[in-house]
């Protein structure tokens, strides 16, 4: 009974991030308190790319360059593929969500593929977990730069109030003290990597503060008078279809394409996913000044749907593998 309850809980981060949505509602930061916290967040968030920059080893991308044909899929999908479904579904259904939503949407499309869950997911599906480890962390080295960059390119022009001079921001903010830690990694990263579990706190701690930050802004310009039910119903259909393309179009390309069952896993699960992590402390300075906390609602939506779809998903390939272990039987079909 205790292991079905345990299998049914919320996870306490997405409670967490949840809860700190509710108190910056009704306890929102303003005035000096509200300068006060974005400083303290600036700082949190420098602190939080420079703990990445100690932690992602660049020889891992290296390492995986025989992979090639799976690494640029991957990056295809990530970096090409999303924004162009994204804009796609815009250009469909314009009038579906406000403009500052589809902002947010076509914001996370260019934002890169998570780490941690896209290498868990691969693992549990019985995937290719050392090319995963490559994607992952290569999307991540590319997307500091990358995302920004594509972010100014797709937004500003568009007429959706980016702020193209927040490119620099990025590079001072994050980039920075991403390249410190990675310049520190020989002498410091072996002592992170023994204190993963204290620095884990650092590291939700941080995108908490932002997620304060962002919404007591939001909250101070009337975001939930901006937002009822129905909109918010149209954002979780917009996200489920876009997730959903994105795992069907990965899948079929790299069946088509001639790839093995774990390449194809891994193509399927670092391919589809966005980084919440990061994604938040970049929106908080690409968009500065703006609704930050409508902007990123769709990111936030959008992270815990992939993580339900994919943990699903994941069963199914490991069910599958099981299957054909025992039957002998092809079972990649059937995943």
């Amino acid at each position: 009974m205790r292991s079905l309850l345990a299998r049914f809980a919320p996870d306490p981060y997405i409670m967490a991030l949840l809860g700190t949505v509710a108190f910056a509602s009704v306890l929102p930061a303003h005035g000096e308190g509200a300068h006060i916290v974005g400083l303290v967040t600036n700082l949190a968030i420098g602190l939080l790319f420079f703990l990445y920059g100690t932690r992602l080893a660049p020889s891992a991308a290296l390492e995986g360059l025989r992979h090639w044909r799976l690494h640029s899929l991957v990056l295809a999908a990530t970096f090409l593929a999303f924004p162009a479904i994204a804009l796609l579904l815009r250009l469909l259904m314009p009038s579906l969500l406000t403009p500052g939503l589809w902002t947010g949407l076509i914001f996370l499309s260019v934002l890169p593929s998570t780490v941690q869950s896209s290498i868990a997911f691969t693992s549990i599906a019985g995937g290719n977990v050392p090319a995963a480890l490559c994607a992952a962390s290569a999307s991540n080295l590319i997307g500091i730069v990358v995302t920004p960059l594509l972010a100014a390119l797709l937004l500003t022009t568009q007429g959706h109030g980016f702020q193209a001079g927040a490119v620099g921001d990025i590079l001072v903010q994050l980039l920075l003290p991403f390249a410190a830690g990675q310049l520190l990694r020989p002498w410091i990263g072996g002592w992170i990597a023994s204190h993963k579990r204290m620095l884990g706190f650092v590291d939700r701690g941080s995108i908490l503060l932002v997620v304060y930050t962002a919404f007591s802004e939001g909250v101070t310009q009337g975001i939930w008078h901006q937002l009822d039910l129905e909109q918010l119903g149209a954002l979780v259909l917009v996200n489920v279809l876009l997730l959903a393309i994105v795992l069907a179009g990965t899948r079929l390309l790299s069946r088509a394409l001639g790839f093995s069952r774990p390449d194809e896993i891994t193509i399927v699960f670092c391919g589809s996913k966005k980084s919440l992590a990061s994604g938040l402390p970049m929106a908080s300075i690409l968009f500065a000044g703006q609704s930050v906390g409508l902007i990123v609602l769709p990111l936030m939506l959008f992270h815990q749907i992939q993580l339900i779809a994919c943990a699903v998903l994941a069963k199914r390939y490991a069910k599958a593998a099981l299957r054909e272990d025992v039957e002998g039987a092809p079972a990649a079909a059937q995943a």
